[in-house]
């Protein structure tokens, strides 16, 4: 067992020498919450993740498969895009401008960087592709995306065309928003060998907006293989979203992607005047993602996980996947660490990607570098700043005799004016008897 180290329990490490260095991330991470508090929006005081744990231990007691360190789950099906984005190796996601004729209020593309810009001019996508061909890497899964994609319906057709000639054995997807649908352009996307849409539904549209969205879902059949919804799941809709998945699973569609709500730091007021509450803590571990969706919104996590559980009892037969904000970030940390050369006393983390060693402080060093000595093993590392030894992880369970308490560091490698380094982000805390190393890395 490992325990994450925060303000509620820093009093209860013995190690005071381990406590002040933990510190020092939780104090980041406290600034970090003050700073968004800034942008105009406050934190729920409910802590989720017990209800959220004993919602996903019941689902995957009931089938549900519990995925990539609990951040995906999902039953029936899930898209093969999908599987790949867990480590996003393979995977290539374009788009052509980021103009759309929506304004939804939870669009977190303002946050990319040069989106002014963006919205202004279109980019050659096909001619993107022709260079990834020129360098001969290799795609197994490619998107379209926005903005809108089909205003640019000619240009569209013209990249999945160039798609399938070039790259055959590339999955090839579109996200739309599906106003732009019709028998014409499906017809010409099949020819180009378009093999999955997604569309997105609103659910502060009226009535008449989600009919329309069914609909064109139900055109896209007759002609796409994969059919699918991606929408974000907000706070209070579970018993209008049961009524969603009962029609999507009468539709016969493949499935659904139920993303966690989040707030694009902006459009502040329009959350508060739903009355929105940001998750607390918002990530497991603190670091500049790629994905800029934005902080996760409370009570949005517990209402996918309670329709995938509704999906169960009514027997949907169509895919249900609930897509954790903290799923879409694990995909860069594992480019980022995975097939890194590491320090012996280093050890990549199968289960969230993070580069892990152990660490001991203070007057705790002297007990472990005895044991250490006993066994001859000398690759560990001493640190005379922090007052620290470093070791490998496996190690912990050799110290099993030992009452010592054992900081566990999670790091990310960054590149920084050309040169590799590695970045500590948080530690956390174990002792030898509570640590397994199979189950906690």
């Amino acid at each position: 067992m490992i325990i994450s180290v925060e303000r509620q329990n820093l009093q209860q490490i013995k190690n005071r020498s381990l406590a002040a260095y933990a510190r020092q991330y939780v104090e980041i991470y406290e600034d970090f919450i003050q700073r968004v508090k800034q942008a105009g929006l406050e934190f729920s005081q409910q802590d989720e993740r017990p209800a959220a744990r004993e919602r996903i231990e019941a689902l995957g007691q009931q089938g549900v498969q519990v995925r990539n360190d609990d951040k995906s789950l999902f039953i029936n099906r899930i898209s093969p895009a999908c599987e790949a984005c867990r480590t996003g190796i393979g995977c290539a996601t374009f788009y052509i401008s980021l103009q759309c004729h929506r304004s939804c209020y939870y669009c977190f593309n303002p946050n990319q960087d040069g989106y002014t810009g963006a919205l202004q001019r279109q980019r050659d996508v096909t001619g993107e592709l022709q260079e990834i061909q020129a360098r001969k890497l290799k795609i197994r899964h490619l998107a379209l995306t926005g903005g809108e994609p089909l205003l640019h319906k000619d240009e569209a057709v013209k990249f999945f065309d160039y798609a399938k000639r070039k790259f055959p054995q590339t999955y090839k997807r579109l996200y739309t928003s599906g106003d732009h649908l019709n028998p014409q352009i499906l017809s010409e996307l099949k020819d180009a060998g378009l093999e999955e849409i997604r569309l997105s539904i609103r659910m502060h549209d009226l009535e008449k907006g989600q009919r329309h969205t069914f609909d064109r879902l139900a055109l896209a059949r007759e002609y796409i293989p994969v059919v699918m919804v991606e929408m974000p799941v907000l706070p209070g809709t579970l018993e209008a979203m049961k009524e969603v998945l009962l029609e999507l699973d009468r539709l016969e569609i493949f499935g659904i992607n139920l993303l966690e709500f989040c707030f694009p730091l902006q459009n502040a007021e329009e959350y508060r005047r739903r009355g929105f509450l940001l998750k607390y803590p918002p990530y497991r571990i603190l670091y500049d993602y790629w994905y800029a969706g934005g902080l996760p919104v409370a009570g949005s996590e517990l209402v996918c996980l309670d329709l995938l559980s509704f999906a169960i009892e009514q027997n949907l037969k169509i895919g249900v996947h609930y897509c954790s904000l903290e799923n879409k970030h694990t995909g860069q940390l594992y480019q980022q660490n995975a097939r890194q050369p590491l320090a012996s006393t280093a050890y990549f983390s199968e289960k969230d990607y993070l580069i892990k060693t152990a660490k001991v402080f203070g007057t705790d060093q002297e007990k472990v570098l005895r044991a250490f000595r006993r066994m001859g093993f000398s690759q560990y590392t001493i640190n005379r700043r922090f007052n620290y030894l470093e070791f490998p992880v496996g190690l912990i369970p050799a110290l099993k005799n030992l009452s010592v308490e054992i900081g566990i560091s999670s790091s990310v490698f960054e590149y920084r004016d050309g040169e590799r380094y590695l970045r500590e982000l948080k530690l956390d805390l174990t002792t030898p008897q509570q640590f397994d190393l199979t189950h906690d890395l």
